[in-house]
C-alpha cells in the first residue's frame, strides 16, 4: 500500500512547492520588478506620506477640492465592503432616499437617493434649478441644507418636492459605480466643478480646467472604456500648483 501511496504523495510534495511557493515568488519578483508602483497598490505619496491609491476612490467634500462619484461600498469608499446599492432604476429608495432613527433617537438619512444628490450638486456648482418649494424651507439653524428634511419632502405621497436643474447632471455625479470604489469621475462632471474649485482657490476657471485637460485619461487602447479624470491625483495637484492658505 505504501509503494502506491508513494508517488502521489511525492507529487503532491513537489506540486505544492512550485505552485504553492515558487510560483509567487517568481511572479511577486516579476510584477515588482516590472510594475514597481502597481504591484505595491498604485499608492500616492506627498511629502514621503501616503495619501490614498489612484485605483480606490475616496471622499473628498471641501469646495477647494473636485467631489468624487457617490459610493454605495459601506460607509463610502470602504474596500472591504465594495458593492453597489444592487437597487432598481424604480426604487423609491433609490430615486428619493430614505432616513432611520440612530441610537439615540434621532432621525438621520439612512440612504441619501438621487434626486438629495442633485440638490447638493446644483447647489454646490451654481446650476440653475427650479424647486417646487423654497429650498431656504429646508435648511438647518446654520444655513445648511438639512438631508433629512429633503428626503422627508421628496417622499411626500401628497406633496412631494419637485426639483428640476435646468442644466445636464453628468450621471456620475449622482450615481455610484458597481465597485463603490471607482477612483475617476467624467471629464463633463469635472469641468462643471471647475468654477467652485478655482473660486475656493482664487485661480482662474481656465487655468483649473487646463489642469483638468491634462489629467484626463483617454479610452485605453482607443476604444476600451471612456474618458476619464482621476480625482485623487488631481486634487493632489491641485494642493501643488495652486495651495489654500489656511
Amino acid at each position: 500500500m505504501l509503494k502506491e501511496l508513494g508517488p502521489g504523495l511525492r507529487l503532491t510534495i513537489v506540486f505544492t512547492v512550485l505552485t504553492g511557493l515558487v510560483y509567487p515568488v517568481v511572479m511577486t519578483g516579476l510584477s515588482e520588478a516590472i510594475f514597481p508602483r502597481q504591484s505595491k497598490g498604485s499608492l500616492v505619496t506627498v511629502n514621503g506620506k501616503v495619501v490614498g491609491s489612484s485605483l480606490i476612490g475616496q471622499a473628498f467634500a471641501k469646495p477647494k477640492y473636485f467631489h468624487p462619484r457617490p459610493s454605495a461600498a459601506g460607509s463610502g469608499y470602504d474596500a472591504t465592503q465594495s458593492g453597489a446599492s444592487n437597487l432598481g432604476p424604480t426604487s423609491a429608495k433609490l430615486l428619493h432616499g430614505t432616513t432611520k432613527m440612530d441610537d439615540k433617537k434621532n432621525e438621520v438619512v439612512d440612504f441619501d437617493g438621487i434626486a438629495l444628490r442633485i440638490v447638493h450638486y446644483c447647489v454646490d456648482n451654481d446650476i440653475p434649478y427650479e424647486s417646487s418649494v423654497p429650498l431656504e424651507q429646508f435648511k438647518d439653524s446654520h444655513g445648511d441644507l438639512d438631508d433629512v428634511k429633503l428626503i422627508k419632502a421628496f417622499n411626500d405621497d401628497k406633496a412631494p418636492l419637485v426639483f428640476t436643474p435646468k442644466a445636464p447632471i453628468p450621471q456620475d455625479a449622482v450615481t455610484a459605480s458597481a465597485s463603490g470604489l471607482d477612483p475617476h469621475i467624467s471629464p463633463a462632471n469635472a469641468d462643471t466643478q471647475a468654477t467652485r474649485v478655482a473660486k475656493a482657490r482664487g485661480v482662474s476657471a481656465d487655468e483649473v480646467k487646463q489642469l483638468i485637460s491634462q489629467f484626463t485619461e483617454r479610452s485605453d487602447w482607443g476604444f476600451l472604456g471612456e474618458p476619464r479624470v482621476n480625482v485623487l491625483l488631481l486634487n493632489v495637484t491641485l494642493d501643488q500648483r495652486f495651495p489654500v492658505s489656511k
